[in-house]
């Protein structure tokens, strides 16, 4: 009878080849988010109704998402991945020498990067409906920040993107599908 077999026979149990990181309710968020944005992006200067209503609902999904990072599961939480300056600095350093340690959730540029997009996206929230009501209804300034700001965030989906994508070669997993199925491998 092999070592393994025997483990098993006394009640061991076999270090797990995934655990669950991403609950259901972040990566409900993080693809309807994904495709809302991409919709009001898309159909801005082209078709008014359909960019007002992929606004209202990004603005309903961040304002979801910041209820849940307070009061969801671990991994969701701001206190998960909320980190100070100094850890960052040092996380990026590391990530350029390739010596950045693997998170099980969101890593510290992850983080940060969370509290980007979420700030960019209420900017050009904010602004677009602003925009639409009769005190600011075709003030420039207003319709100025709601641009720049929403290519603001495109520009840091860019970036999401790019970290992604070097995260997942340098720490030999796959997020994407990480945010598809909710787990990773353990640490």
């Amino acid at each position: 009878m092999s070592a393994v077999e025997i483990g098993q026979e006394v009640g061991r149990e076999q270090r797990p080849t995934e655990v669950k990181v991403w609950d259901i309710v972040v990566r409900l968020f993080h693809w309807s988010l994904v495709t809302s944005f991409v919709i009001a992006w898309i159909s801005a200067d082209e078709w008014d109704n359909l960019h007002e209503i992929s606004g209202y609902v990004v603005t309903g999904l961040i304002v979801f998402r910041l209820v849940w990072g307070i009061i969801g599961s671990k991994h969701a939480r701001f206190s998960d991945f909320v980190v100070g300056p100094s850890t960052l600095i040092n996380y990026l350093r590391d990530t350029v020498y390739h010596r950045a340690k693997r998170y099980l959730g969101h890593n510290p540029a992850g983080g940060a990067m969370i509290l980007l997009l979420i700030g960019s996206i209420l900017v050009a929230t904010i602004s677009g409906i602003a925009s639409t009501t009769s005190l600011y209804w075709g003030v420039e300034w207003v319709e100025e920040l709601h641009e720049v700001s929403a290519t603001i965030a495109l520009v840091l989906v860019f970036f999401h993107l790019a970290g992604v994508v070097y995260s997942s070669i340098s720490h030999k997993e796959n997020l994407v599908k990480a945010m598809f199925t909710g787990k990773k491998r353990p640490l």
